[in-house]
C-alpha cells in the first residue's frame, strides 16, 4: 500500500494541560511559539506539495502537542483553515496527535465533520506507576477508553509508546506493549527516550537520579517491542525521533540512544536474529569444531533490504562473523525473495 504524503503542522505544547517529565516540543519541532497563522500554514502546505512526486493521496498531520486538548474554538479555527483543501481534495484528510484522556464523545463529534481519520495516542505507557513518575498525568483506562470511543467512531487509531521511562523496566514495557497491541491499533510508533534541555527529565539525569538507555539497550527493547506489534500485525510507521540538527546539538539534547537512522539500526538486529535463527536449523553448524571442513553460508536478500542485513556499516557480518568463525558469509540480492526474508543455502566442502 502507498504511503501518503504528510503535511506536518506543529503546535508545539499548545493543549497541553502541563508539562510531562520528558516534553519539550519546542526543541523537538524546531518551532518556539504555540499556533502557527494561516499564512503559515499555507505556506507548510505549499512547500510539502512540491515533494508529493507520484504519490496520490495527501495528509495533514497536527503534531506537536495535545490537538484534542486545544479549546473548542482553536481546534475549529484549524479544522476550517485546511477545509479549502480537503473540499478540492488538495488534501484528502487530516490527522493528529493528542492525549488519551482527550478523547470524548463531544471532542469526536466536533471533529466529526471535517475529514480527520486518524488520531495518534501519546500513550507512551501502560504501566500506571511509570505514567504518574512520567508526569503524565493520564492512566492506562484512558488509552483503552479512547482506541474504544475512537473505533465506535471509524477514526483510526495510531499508538506512540516510549522505552527508557522512569521507573520502567524490560518486563514491564514488554508487558505493556503486548496491553496496547492487543487494543488493535491501526499503526504505532515507537521512541527511545532522549534527555531534553528543558524537561524536568533534564533535572533528574544532571542530578543523577534517572540513567538513560544506551544506544544497545534502546535497540533491543525496541526491537522487541517491535516484534510483538507485529505478531499482532499492527505496522510500526516510525521508530526513533526525526532526525534534525537540533538534535545532534548537546547543548539540546543531554542524554539518550540518539541515532539518525534508528529505525535501520532495529531492522538490522531483526535480520541479524532471522540469520542466527535459521542457522540454528542447520545441523552442527552452531559448533566451534567443525573437523576437516569447510562451511560456506551464502545469505539471499531482496535489494531493498541488503543494508537491513548488512547492518550499519557492514556490523551484522562482523557479529556474524565472531559469534560463527567456522563460518564464511557472502550476500547476494535477489528479487524473487520476499522482502524482509533471507534465504540461506550452506555448502560444507572437504578441506583437504
Amino acid at each position: 500500500m502507498e504511503s501518503p504524503l504528510i503535511i506536518p503542522v506543529f503546535i508545539p505544547h499548545s493543549g497541553c494541560p502541563h508539562q510531562c517529565a520528558f516534553c519539550n516540543q519546542s526543541i523537538l519541532t524546531s518551532h518556539e511559539k504555540c499556533l502557527p497563522g494561516p499564512e503559515e500554514i499555507d505556506e507548510i502546505i505549499g512547500q510539502y506539495l512540491g515533494y508529493k512526486a507520484g504519490r496520490s493521496r495527501v495528509e495533514l498531520a497536527f503534531f506537536g502537542g495535545n490537538f484534542l486538548g486545544l479549546p473548542d474554538r482553536d481546534i475549529l479555527w484549524l479544522l476550517e483553515k485546511v477545509r479549502p483543501y480537503i473540499e478540492d481534495q488538495t488534501i484528502h484528510s487530516i490527522r493528529c496527535s493528542t492525549r488519551p484522556d482527550t478523547i470524548t464523545e463531544q471532542k469526536l463529534d466536533l471533529i466529526a465533520p471535517h475529514g480527520v481519520s486518524l488520531v495518534e495516542l501519546g500513550v507512551q505507557s501502560m504501566a500506571d506507576e511509570v505514567l504518574k513518575k512520567s508526569n503524565r498525568g493520564h492512566t492506562s483506562f484512558h488509552t483503552c477508553q479512547a482506541i474504544g470511543l475512537l473505533k465506535a467512531h471509524q477514526i483510526r487509531v495510531g499508538v506512540q509508546v516510549m522505552a527508557g521511562l522512569p521507573g520502567d523496566t524490560k518486563d514491564q514495557l514488554l508487558h505493556g506493549t503486548a496491553k496496547v497491541a492487543a487494543l488493535g491499533p491501526d499503526v504505532a510508533r515507537i521512541y527511545p527516550l532522549m534527555v531534553l534541555e528543558g524537561s524536568p527529565l533534564a533535572r533528574w539525569y544532571r542530578e543523577g537520579s534517572y540513567a538513560s538507555l544506551s544506544l544497545a539497550q534502546s535497540v533491543d527493547l525496541v526491537k522487541e517491542m517491535y516484534k510483538i506489534f507485529d505478531r499482532a500485525n499492527v505496522p510500526v510507521i516510525r521508530m526513533g525521533l526525526q532526525a534534525s540538527e537540533m538534535m545532534e546539538d548537546p547543548a539540546h539534547v543531554l542524554a539518550g540512544p540518539w541515532h539518525p537512522a534508528f529505525g535501520h539500526l532495529v531492522f538490522s538486529a531483526l535480520a541479524y536474529d532471522q540469520v542466527c535463527e535459521k542457522l540454528g536449523a542447520f545441523s552442527g553448524l552452531s559448533q566451534g569444531d567443525q573437523g576437516n571442513r569447510a562451511d560456506h553460508i551464502l545469505l539471499s536478500v531482496h535489494p531493498r533490504f541488503e543494508s537491513r542485513l548488512r547492518g550499519d556499516k557492514n556490523g551484522n557480518l562482523e557479529k556474524l562473523g565472531k559469534e560463527y568463525p567456522h563460518l564464511s558469509f557472502a550476500i547476494q540480492t535477489n528479487e524473487a525473495i520476499m522482502p524482509g526474508a533471507v534465504d540461506i543455502q550452506h555448502r560444507a566442502i572437504p578441506s583437504g
